[in-house]
């Protein structure tokens, strides 16, 4: 797969889990935030398969994003 298609499949999925958390009432979660939540647990193993990162994308849940969110915010980073 070339890199810029890669690229665009996973924004396209973070714009959708974004929109999906938005309809839930997270109004402010960019497609941003939910790729740096998800591709930080890729930092020590390296970049997985495709089908995996797709699988971690679709299946996060709020609780896991927003517990990010909330570690980030003690350590005085966004993302």
């Amino acid at each position: 797969m070339v890199e810029e298609e890669f690229e665009r499949v996973v924004q396209t999925l973070c714009e959708s889990k974004a929109e999906e958390f938005r309809l839930i009432g997270y109004e402010h979660v960019e497609a941003e935030e939910i790729w740096s939540c998800v591709s930080s647990k890729y930092h020590k193993s390296g970049q997985p398969a495709l089908h995996t990162i797709v699988n971690d994308i679709l299946s996060l849940k709020v609780t896991t994003f927003m517990n990010q969110l909330t570690l980030n915010a003690y350590r005085g980073s966004r993302f």
